[in-house]
């Protein structure tokens, strides 16, 4: 069982990666999007291009960057949950590319970085 904490930290991080893709030219499509496989945090559009965002927060840097969590593991899941929502939604011709929103919620102000192109479909 995750811990609440973990849970409510996450979610604060969704809402402000949301706000922050918003403020920035993103429309976004879905939030939380859920099927057999997982979850992708954000789809979104800029411009021509369908983009899947993964949102990583922490409450300090002391575990290291929220950026670095999202290892070839979590690539490889992100790139079956894209091509199951492009298949699924019947987009598969569509320009896609991966986000990632790194968050780090500070006393002092809130951390946010946003990494386009964040890395490439990894194939199975």
């Amino acid at each position: 069982m995750k811990d609440m904490s973990k849970i409510s930290t996450g979610k604060d991080g969704e809402q402000i990666a949301a706000a922050y893709l918003k403020k920035n030219g993103y429309r976004i499509c879905e939030t939380n999007f859920r099927c057999p496989l997982g979850e992708i945090d954000i789809v979104a559009r800029e411009k021509s291009e369908l983009v899947f965002i993964e949102v990583k927060t922490r409450k300090s840097s002391e575990l290291g960057y929220p950026e670095q969590a999202v290892g070839t593991r979590k690539q490889k899941k992100l790139s079956q949950l894209a091509l199951w929502y492009l298949q699924k939604k019947k987009m598969a011709d569509a320009n896609a590319r991966f986000d990632v929103i790194a968050i780090t919620l500070l006393p002092e102000g809130n951390e946010i970085k946003l990494i386009k192109n964040a890395f490439d479909f990894v194939a199975l």
